[in-house]
């Protein structure tokens, strides 16, 4: 009797199953290679094997309103990835390369963020740190469902999208998006977002370090750090951790 399959889990990392066989094979995927343009060499990759991850693009950290303009910091810097972003990432989709957030959004009792987490963002206890309201708008400082931790209006996320809360500047700390990318099958990582030399370096390290290929999109990344974080952070992507390209290079091999 020719028993019907059935799909366990996500391709490409999917089984076929019935009563009386498993079939673990896991069909192939058909490559998309191309060559890009980075600032150190040509890159071979394969676009079936990519994602990108957007990092912290959210109101607290972009928006006027939000929690770093309110400590005094100028954020038009981390408004620039908007546009790149946005012409970028419709492209990436039709080529099916998810579009992952990777956004700061703590618990409400924040149980899992320790008092030295607590210390870098509010360091007197005084101020205005991790959970507490903004005097402006009483939205909570980057809490998981608030105005404070969305993604900026103008960046549309879309229901294939993937989004992955994080607690520390790593987005694989204590996240489930190392196991989201090896169900996807997914080797090839861009990454985007603020800060350039925080959020967006440690991910990207992490990445690294777990054998992820890590390619850094300038114009989609940023920083309101001084211009020298900037820069090292562009060094040592390059020295160390993978390459560096921009929005243009990704969309001329994508079209």
């Amino acid at each position: 009797m020719n028993l019907p399959f059935r799909t366990l889990g996500v391709a490409p990392n999917a089984w076929t199953v019935n009563h009386a066989i498993a079939d673990i094979t896991r069909p192939p995927v058909t490559p998309q290679r191309v060559i890009l343009t980075t600032e150190t060499k040509e890159v071979r990759l394969d676009l079936a094997k990519a994602a990108i991850l957007v990092i912290d693009m959210q109101n607290d950290f972009c928006h006027p309103d939000g929690w770093l303009s309110h400590i005094g910091v100028d954020v038009k810097p981390a408004r620039q990835p908007i546009e790149p972003l946005k012409n970028l990432l419709p492209e990436l989709r039709a080529a099916g390369v998810p579009v992952i957030w990777v956004n700061w959004g703590n618990r409400p009792d924040l149980l899992n963020i320790s008092a030295a987490s607590l210390h870098v963002y509010n360091p007197t206890g005084e101020g205005v740190g991790l959970g507490d309201p903004l005097p402006a708008n009483g939205e909570l400082v980057l809490m998981a469902g608030s105005w404070a931790a969305a993604v900026v209006d103008e960046l549309e996320q879309l229901p294939e999208d993937i989004t992955v809360d994080k607690y520390r500047m790593s987005g694989f700390w204590d996240t489930p998006l190392d196991s989201i990318l090896r169900n996807l099958g997914k080797t090839t990582l861009f990454f985007a977002g603020v800060n350039a030399d925080q959020c967006v370096m440690t991910t990207l390290c992490d990445a690294n370090f777990l054998g992820y290929d890590c390619v850094l999109v300038k114009d989609c990344t940023a920083t309101t750090s001084p211009e020298y974080c900037w820069l090292a952070t562009l060094y040592n992507v390059k020295q160390c951790f993978g390459f560096v390209t921009d929005s243009q290079a990704i969309l001329k091999v994508l079209k």
